[in-house]
């Protein structure tokens, strides 16, 4: 990673988790990005992103996916998480990965605002524009799947803080 990244946290799993989190983020960063390299222990899933344990009806997405021969597009609002993976599906055996930008996390005047992009060789790529609409900073950041099913053993997640953006 380029000089500007601080690794803050790496989770890799040792067995199936329902979720993964970070918690007390420090507020001493301009920016965030989380890099996931997730497996599903189920089939097909997106992966779900919700901060601060906030499940209230606070987000709101835009996302664009494509297979190779089919795209799609979609924007909802006053969701419960925002979902991160639009054609670049979390699945077994098949890593999909994402990255996740959260911007001007720790600003306590605007809305937080995550860029996110993924793929999964076998199914597609996503990208997705979510809003957070707090003023609140950003101190943790919890990803689940939007099935039943589960991260799978050797699913790696890594936050890094952006010391200036």
């Amino acid at each position: 990673m380029p000089a500007t990244y601080e690794p803050i946290a790496t989770t890799t799993l040792g067995s199936a988790a329902a979720t993964v989190s970070f918690t007390s983020i420090s507020g001493s960063y301009t920016d965030l990005v989380l890099i996931a390299i997730p497996n599903s222990s189920g089939g097909a899933a997106n992966l779900q992103v919700q901060v601060n344990s906030d499940t209230a009806t606070n987000y709101s997405m835009t996302e664009l996916g494509g297979t190779g021969s089919v795209t799609a597009s979609s924007r909802a609002s006053n969701l419960t998480s925002i979902r991160i993976s639009y054609y670049g599906y979390v699945e077994a055996n098949n890593n999909q990965n994402t990255v996740m930008q959260f911007q001007n996390y720790s600003n306590s005047t605007t809305y937080k605002t995550v860029l996110a992009r993924s793929n999964n060789a076998g199914n597609g790529t996503g990208a997705t524009v979510g809003l957070w609409r707090s003023t609140s900073a950003i101190t943790s950041i919890k990803l689940t799947l939007d099935t039943a099913g589960n991260f799978a053993s050797g699913s790696t997640f890594t936050l890094y803080g952006i010391k200036a953006a």
